[in-house]
């Protein structure tokens, strides 16, 4: 049942982007490249063959859309900092890219003239490709180093305005999905192996950056440092039995508890330990595919985050499946469980995210019990729309929001430590490997038109009403929200229709009578030489 309250004041609210989905300049003033330019530059990797070359022009637009942030009324904007655009080769000994470091000085700067606060993410997934060339990425130990000193410098040169740092977006991603199935830059489909390893060294470096920040910066910028930790809530197919119950509680583990249970807990959580060494044995090898932190690690790694930030999607039914021996074991066979949904849940876009707001408040109350109620900012949380023509009026989105906003309310109200919240993401922009057919924006961008102008949705106006209330006070006012919302999207519906005509009839103006004239040109030159052999 839906429950109206308000947050508790001081409750933050937000949105959030990544460097490589939103900014394009992809080679521009000093940039160096980066795993994901390499990547999508491969044909067959993501779908149409489409990059984030120029993707949002975020790199040049920055103005623009802290004029968007003031819109909605944000107190924090979420976004990362680009690793190659700083430090090209990804090497501080080789090479710094002043125009790259001005340039997230000026929006830090711009941010904070308009009273919104940055959190800043040093990796949302675009290593120096120059580093997975020589070294292989975070298959390789030396990326521990490597990261350390790039994060060292933003501390230097931003942290005296940056008050809250992530060091890793998702790294759940970035493992399994770079280094396993390759669906992800660097695309390696290291099975079975690949995803642990990189996962063990994105947990030491995390370790390693706290601990820089803790003995070296702490003490003058008296900033926070986190990870943000994408998972969905599994839940039981049969809550009565125990072995879907077991189930469900590894489908956590082996997502949000692989690299929460290291940093809170001090190492790796008993039951992957236990299914990936038996999985390993039964294949002959001689330790297990899942690395071990020694006892001096374990110490260095617990208690190594200020804040806890989540990402939050959608909810599965869990039950147990026994896969087989195999030879060649994977990341997804080692569990030992089957994902299902519920045919009645939402599902407004891709068929990964359904909507199913309720296992958001058990997700959050699964995390006060096993770390100790950290403190949590909720770092992404969104629902997207597959592209067939643009949707301003995103009535499912407005419904995702209300409902998972709604049950955060609620875990708070269960004791919950959440102190904010990031709605995903301020505007439709490059989603990996679908490209840009998958849109999350709270703001429409037609990518057709070379300004890349930004359309408000109507979730724009009805998240606005949600942050300037600091929640839902009561059902009328809550309602009448939906129906504003609504009628502002249709105005702003008919503008994009117009500037859409006037966009094709640019396009005419620009290709087509060029075209036209200049084949009545070469027609005419033609007559000509025709006439005058004609007369000679």
């Amino acid at each position: 049942s839906f429950y109206y309250g308000t947050f508790p004041a001081g409750f933050l609210w937000g949105v959030g982007s990544s460097a490589y989905q939103t900014e394009g300049a992809w080679d521009v003033d000093g940039k160096g490249p980066s795993i994901w330019d390499a990547f999508t530059h491969q044909k067959g990797k993501v779908f149409r063959n489409e990059t984030g070359d120029s993707a949002c022009d975020g790199y040049y637009k920055v103005k623009d859309d802290i004029q968007l942030l003031k819109e909605l009324k944000v107190n924090h904007y979420l976004f990362s900092i680009s690793w190659p655009r700083i430090m090209p080769t990804g090497i501080k000994t080789e090479q710094l890219n002043e125009n790259g470091i001005q340039f997230y000085n000026d929006t830090i700067n711009s941010l904070l003239e308009n009273n919104i606060t940055p959190i800043v993410s040093l990796y949302h997934w675009d290593l120096p490709q120059v580093l997975q060339e020589k070294y292989g990425g975070w298959q390789n130990i030396s990326m521990i180093n490597y990261f350390n000193d790039y994060a060292n410098l933003c501390f230097e040169k931003f942290g005296d305005r940056v008050k809250h740092w992530i060091t890793f977006s998702n790294p759940w991603a970035v493992a399994e999905q770079g280094y396993e199935t390759g669906e992800h830059a660097p695309g390696l489909k290291l099975g079975g192996c690949g995803a642990y390893k990189a996962a063990h060294h994105i947990i030491k470096t995390h370790a390693k950056v706290w601990h820089s920040y803790n003995n070296t910066w702490r003490s003058e910028q008296q900033g926070m440092v986190g990870i943000s930790l994408t998972s969905g809530w599994g839940e039981p197919v049969d809550p009565h039995s125990q072995t879907d119950r077991d189930a469900a509680e590894r489908y956590i583990q082996f997502h949000l508890g692989w690299f929460a249970n290291p940093i809170y807990r001090g190492d790796y959580p008993e039951v992957m330990k236990n299914y990936i060494g038996r999985k390993s044995a039964q294949q002959g090898l001689g330790t297990s595919r899942l690395p071990t932190f020694s006892v001096q690690e374990k110490t260095y790694i617990k208690g190594t985050s200020d804040f806890l930030g989540i990402g939050h999607f959608t909810t599965r039914y869990v039950l147990q499946k026994s896969f087989p021996f195999l030879q060649v074991s994977s990341y997804r066979t080692d569990h030992d469980l089957a994902e299902l949904v519920d045919p009645t849940w939402p599902a407004p876009g891709p068929k990964w995210l359904y909507s199913v707001p309720w296992g958001f408040r058990r997700l959050l109350n699964f995390i006060k019990t096993q770390y100790g109620n950290p403190l949590i900012y909720v770092t992404e949380n969104g629902v997207s729309e597959k592209v067939q023509c643009p949707q301003l009026c995103d009535e499912w989105r407005i419904e995702y929001l209300k409902g998972y906003i709604n049950e955060i309310l609620k875990a708070l109200n269960d004791g919950v430590n959440v102190k904010g919240y990031t709605a995903w993401s301020l505007l439709d922009k490059f989603e990996w490997n679908k490209g840009f057919s998958e849109r999350f924006g709270l703001y429409h961008i037609d990518f057709k038109n070379k300004n890349k102008p930004r359309y408000p949705k109507a979730s724009v106006d009805y998240y606005k009403k949600i942050i300037s209330a600091n929640g839902f006070p009561n059902p009328r006012e809550v309602e009448n929200w939906h129906q504003k919302a609504m009628d502002t999207c249709s105005t702003t519906r008919q503008l994009l229709a117009t500037d859409s005509l006037i966009t094709h009839m640019e396009m005419v103006t620009e290709i087509v009578l060029p075209t036209v004239f200049t084949l009545c040109i070469l027609i005419s030159i033609v007559l000509l030489i025709i006439y005058l052999r004609n007369h000679t």
